[in-house]
């Protein structure tokens, strides 16, 4: 079953459930990927361009709930909150931060980057190697850390 597939499974179950916060998420995800078939003139998407749908909207709904901290609004960060955990459900699972240090520390060795002027270089090896297993967020600040220039000692 592809990802389209299954997300349109899910959104009937939810609805027959009764699940309002589910079918609410499912709803907008299924118009994302209906949407990106258009963008794409394909029936429907392929797994890979799928699941790169999936991450954006992820990626809305936790710039969404931040901002919806931030405004003092819980009631709505809450609803952000929800709908986050179930559209992570069609992702892979991520890698664990040990794993990603060691892949970030293995691309910085290989492309012999040193300082933060080469972050682009090295984001663009460790991002190829992690492809979608990992927050760009996450890797960014690993990232950063191992090309920060060590403290001076006093």
């Amino acid at each position: 079953m592809t990802l389209v597939e299954q997300v349109t499974a899910d959104l009937t179950a939810a609805m027959k459930a009764g699940d309002a916060p589910k079918v609410s998420a499912l709803r907008m995800l299924k118009a994302a990927l209906v949407n990106g078939a258009i963008e794409q003139r394909v029936e429907a998407l392929p797994d890979a361009a799928a699941q790169e749908v999936v991450r954006r909207q992820i990626k809305q709904h936790r710039e969404s709930f931040e901002a919806f901290q931030k405004g003092g609004r819980g009631d709505l960060a809450a609803k952000e909150s929800a709908e986050l955990k179930y559209l992570e459900g069609y992702l892979p699972p991520q890698m664990s931060e040990a794993s990603l240090r060691a892949i970030v520390q293995e691309c910085v060795a290989a492309s012999g980057a040193a300082g933060p002027k080469a972050m682009g270089q090295v984001m663009r090896l460790v991002m190829a190697k992690v492809q979608g297993q990992a927050d760009g967020k996450t890797v960014s600040a690993l990232v950063a850390q191992a090309l920060a220039p060590p403290p001076h000692a006093v």
